[in-house]
């Protein structure tokens, strides 16, 4: 039976954190710190259980922070070149290391993450986790690789500006300068300077670019019309593909790929192929912002998938918030529509802003039609932030990530949902309110139907929009209709963006019915089966269905035909 993917994203960091204590710019002793062992057999059988297939471990391969571990042989950090008192997970100080912060046992933390690929394996799901292609932090130096490996940047020729074999891009002569910094706390030193992780080439990046970070050189010469230096083979290419294959070794899954427009196709479709090749069944996603290089990513199967952030992710934002008419979505569906089954779908992740913020819809009951439309569009993949599920608000200033509706990942800190979800190593809903409660239930109905349902775990899509644009009983600019479905039967799936309970009609003509291969009937009759209800409804080819539908809400219906 082909599986939807529903991805579960969590930072462990955050996740597993049993303090509350929540101090504005706390160090790891004040505000303490989510450990792999804190993602316990129950917890993972609670995820399982709510429908998930996989989970997303972000934050996994150690990164700069400003806690001390030297006396473990980790290197010195620096606080004025790291982002947050816990740093950014995407800047990588050890590429063959997991992060300490995450262990019980510091000299033990490898067995510890290679027991929690274990634990979530024995659970029943799939194991992502990041690969960051683009950048790593400026004080990168691997203490945990293998001996017969080179450290990144180990024979880089200085001198040069752009060699294609070394594996940063440098400033000769110039050295390291944060404005923003004084002179006396700028005890880091970085001469000659190497390239910002933003491609930003100077030696003065701002507290607005991605100071933390150092661009890898895959040898594109940035400072020459971008010429491409490929043959022979970039020494940052065999790097990177050594360390792929180190963690694949580690019995993971699959790799959410960061930033990965960012670096040359050409890597990817010699490095990717490769791994593939020794691990067959491993999958990579790509973060990508660029549409018009979507199907390049996708050619030959180089990504299994690619996030839809500019397309439906952006749309439905602008839905659900009043900004944009409802009939937007089959434009912005239409753009991928031959590689739709191949985009993940989410309203949440780590960078986007909580939809429960002040700064978005201010209350996660309000997501609901949105999320219905995400998870039930298309046969694709599909993402639930940790929190999301709990209505989690990310109104929280924790210190270097201000209040700004998301939940910091360079900070220590906890998360109060999934704080009080956590009791204390319980993992029960003891601590948790009733609308909470209620929504965390919804979800969980929601995807174990969008794998129960054949229709929606691997069915077609038709657009209703077209024929009900003139339907006067039918709002375009606040209702979306579609239905999913093969020979074996169909679903239609409507939602609500509108703020206000909405009586619904909706036209479903023999075409689309014959579009399924199925035989039309006189009279078809539609049964929910998201919300619960007995009742059915009945519609002919000339008599429209009728319906209500909640304030910012949806149903999802089985159609059968007498």
């Amino acid at each position: 039976m082909k599986e939807k993917i529903i991805i579960y994203q969590l930072f462990p960091r955050l996740f597993g954190n049993k303090n509350s204590t929540r101090k504005y710019n706390g160090n790891i002793e004040e505000n303490g710190c989510g450990k792999f062992n804190d993602i316990t057999d129950n917890v993972l059988s609670k995820i399982k259980k709510s429908g998930y297939t996989h989970i997303w471990y972000i934050g996994i391969i150690a990164h700069a922070s400003t806690t001390n571990y030297t006396e473990f042989g980790i290197p010195k950090q620096y606080p004025e070149i790291i982002k947050g008192k816990a740093g950014s997970p995407y800047a990588i100080r050890d590429y063959y290391d997991v992060d300490p912060d995450l262990a019980e046992n510091i000299d033990n933390r490898m067995k510890e993450f290679e027991e929690l690929i274990d634990r979530t394996h024995k659970a029943g799901l799939k194991v992502f986790i990041d690969f960051v292609p683009n950048h790593l932090a400026r004080n990168y130096r691997s203490i945990n690789k293998p001996d017969n490996i080179e450290d990144l940047g180990e024979n880089d020729n200085f001198n040069y500006a752009f060699s294609p074999q070394n594996n940063f891009y440098y400033l000769p002569n110039e050295h390291l300068s944060f404005k923003f910094v004084e002179d006396e706390k700028m005890n880091y030193n970085e001469n000659p300077v190497k390239a910002t992780g933003n491609d930003c080439f100077t030696n003065t990046p701002s507290q607005f670019d991605w100071y933390d970070t150092v661009k890898l050189n895959y040898g594109v010469d940035y400072m020459n019309g971008m010429n491409k230096h490929f043959l022979p083979i970039p020494n940052t290419w065999i790097k990177m593909r050594d360390i792929l294959m180190f963690w694949a070794s580690k019995n993971i899954d699959g790799f959410r790929c960061d930033m990965a427009e960012m670096v040359p196709i050409e890597f990817w479709r010699w490095a990717i192929l490769q791994v593939k090749d020794q691990y067959n069944d491993i999958v990579f996603f790509a973060e990508t912002y660029n549409p018009n290089e979507y199907r390049n990513f996708l050619d030959s199967n180089i990504f299994n998938f690619l996030y839809d952030k500019v397309g439906l992710y952006d749309v439905l934002r602008n839905v659900s918030c009043g900004i944009k008419p409802s009939s937007d979505i089959t434009f912005i569906l239409n753009n991928v529509g031959d590689i739709q089954s191949k985009m993940i779908n989410f309203i949440e992740n780590h960078d986007e802003q909580r939809v429960a913020s002040d700064y978005f819809l201010g209350n996660g009951n309000k997501a609901i039609a949105s999320f219905i439309l995400t998870a039930c569009i298309n046969s694709n993949p599909i993402m639930v932030y940790a929190g999301q599920e709990f209505g989690e608000r990310g109104m929280d200033e924790e210190g270097f990530s201000g209040k700004d509706g998301r939940t910091s990942i360079f900070d220590y800190w906890s998360i109060d949902t999934i704080f009080r979800w956590n009791n204390y190593g319980k993992w029960d809903d003891k601590l948790l309110n009733e609308e909470e409660k209620k929504l965390q239930k919804f979800y969980t109905k929601l995807l174990i139907l969008c794998n129960k349902e054949e229709a929606l775990r691997e069915g077609l899509f038709y657009d209703l929009m077209s024929i009900n644009y003139d339907n006067e009983e039918f709002d375009s600019t606040k209702q979306f209709a579609f239905l999913r479905g093969n020979t074996n039967g169909i679903v239609l799936v409507v939602v609500n963006f509108d703020n206000r309970i909405s009586s619904v009609s909706i036209r479903i003509n023999e075409s689309a019915i014959r579009f399924f291969n199925i035989n039309y009937s006189t009279t078809g009759r539609a049964m929910p089966i998201l919300f619960s209800t007995e009742k059915s409804y009945s519609f002919t080819n000339n008599e429209p269905l009728k319906i209500t539908l909640g304030a910012y809400s949806g149903e999802v219906y089985k159609i059968s035909f007498l």
